[in-house]
């Protein structure tokens, strides 16, 4: 055992340090619910970012499931999709500050169907992005055809919008026959989105690269990417960016109305975890457009992409390991499906480490790029045991509660994130299902 292995085994054998109660009628800034110790934990368990976790309605979802979508708006709210397979999807809406959950969105309602099994709108997938209106943009999604059910039953994927303000929905119709959409980015100041459509065929997704015309709600079809769970961003100049295929990104400028494929590099050569065929890339980029950060969903490292570069390529740099090594010479086995980068530029990732003793564990990981450092990059523990009950009446475990466990110290810990959304005061919020759940971060635990 490795004095780096020991040490973790002894934290984990030490106590649980006891929540503490305000004062009467002292409110905390920040606080969220059930209070979590303002002081900084004892040195008995230096690494847990202990978290206040909410339980999202199950009303809401049957295999209490939601996936990347999550984001908040410019009120400060949460907007996070669900998945309710073979039913319909939804929206909700989480306040940080009072943790109350309300619905805002019944997606067959606002397209006007009644549909069950694979012909239903099973998930909002799409991570969901804010026009600068405010409104909250979201995309619908097949689920999975059961035995006998044909692919072309699913309809096709519908772009929806929230506005916050007015508690007002639209939709703008199917964007392509049979495909749920994966991806929406709004820039309402050109009057479109950008959609990226999903067929969800295997072993080769076909995504359409799309540009829809919010005024006359019609779609513009740029050619099928293949590229699985795309996601869109937005470069300083407008010019809207889609993974393709191979490790190269398809690139829009309404300027010019000119699609032009480009390949990502570092040193010349497109990394090969970007190229290989199953690459699913978790990107975003810095609050001025510049810097497109990139994230391979199971390769443990982080890149940043220069979209200012002229030329026929995109030239990026390999920043770091998000885990640093296993040891031994070994690679730390990672599972990152949620990333975004704050207003504050930074960047943050919820991920998942396997292959290790006691089981899957979540970390939360942070890069500053202003002073080139990285942050947090700790277990994530939940501050609110009993927020949940895990097991029924009868002491069973109850159905798609499997993903949190308790661990010898006492601390539930959750280990399968799915989104992940920067506040605007700093604080940090992760989705993880089964049970659904999002886990708050205040701005002072994610300080070093």
């Amino acid at each position: 055992m490795t004095p780096a292995e020991l040490w973790c085994l002894l934290a984990l054998m030490l106590p649980l340090p006891e929540r503490v109660a305000p004062a009467a009628g002292l409110q905390l800034p920040g606080q969220f619910g059930p209070l979590i110790p303002q002081q900084p934990p004892p040195a008995a368990l230096p690494n847990w970012l202990l978290a206040t976790a909410t339980h999202l309605p199950s009303i809401y979802t049957n295999q209490e499931s939601g996936y990347f979508s999550i984001i908040q708006g410019h009120n400060g709210k949460l907007y996070i999709g669900t998945a309710k397979y073979g039913v319909n999807c939804y929206l909700l809406e989480f306040d940080p500050l009072t943790r109350q959950v309300r619905l805002v969105m019944d997606v067959h309602e606002v397209i006007g169907v009644i549909a069950f099994g694979f012909a239903a709108q099973a998930k909002i997938h799409t991570r969901n992005n804010v026009g600068a209106s405010g409104l909250i943009y979201v995309g619908s999604k097949q689920g999975y055809p059961e035995k006998g059910e044909p692919r072309t039953h699913y309809p096709g994927g519908y772009v929806l919008t929230h506005d916050p303000k007015t508690g007002r929905n639209q939709h703008f119709g199917i964007a392509k026959a049979h495909h749920g959409i994966i991806s929406v980015m709004p820039d309402e100041s050109r009057g479109v989105a950008y959609v990226s459509t999903c067929s969800d065929d295997r072993p080769i997704d076909h995504t359409h690269f799309m540009i829809l015309d919010l005024q006359k709600r019609t779609y513009r079809d740029l050619g099928d990417m293949e590229h699985a769970y795309a996601f869109i961003v937005l470069d300083a100049q407008g010019r809207a960016y889609h993974p393709k295929r191979g490790g190269s990104v398809a690139r829009y400028d309404p300027a010019t109305d000119r699609l032009e494929v480009l390949p990502l590099t570092v040193n010349g050569q497109t990394p090969p975890a970007l190229a290989r065929d199953g690459a699913i890339q978790n990107w975003d980029t810095s609050p001025d457009g510049k810097t497109l950060w990139c994230v391979e969903m199971s390769t443990n490292a982080l890149y940043a992409f220069d979209l200012t570069a002229a030329g026929q390529q995109v030239p990026g740099r390999l920043v770091g390991e998000l885990l640093p090594g296993g040891g031994a010479g070994r690679a730390r086995r990672t599972d990152c499906r949620a990333m975004c980068v704050a207003r504050d530029g930074k960047v943050w990732a919820a991920l998942t480490e396997h292959g290790i003793k006691g089981g899957p564990q979540l970390y939360l990981v942070g890069y500053d790029p202003a002073q080139q450092r990285w942050l947090a990059r700790r277990p994530v523990g939940i501050a609110n045991p009993d927020y949940i009950t895990l097991t029924d009446q009868q002491g069973k475990p109850k159905p798609w509660h499997h993903t949190i466990r308790k661990e010898p110290d006492g601390t539930l810990t959750p280990w399968q994130p799915m989104g992940v959304a920067a506040g605007r005061d700093g604080s940090v919020f992760i989705t993880t299902i089964a049970p659904f759940t999002v886990l708050s971060l205040r701005p002072e635990q994610l300080r070093d």
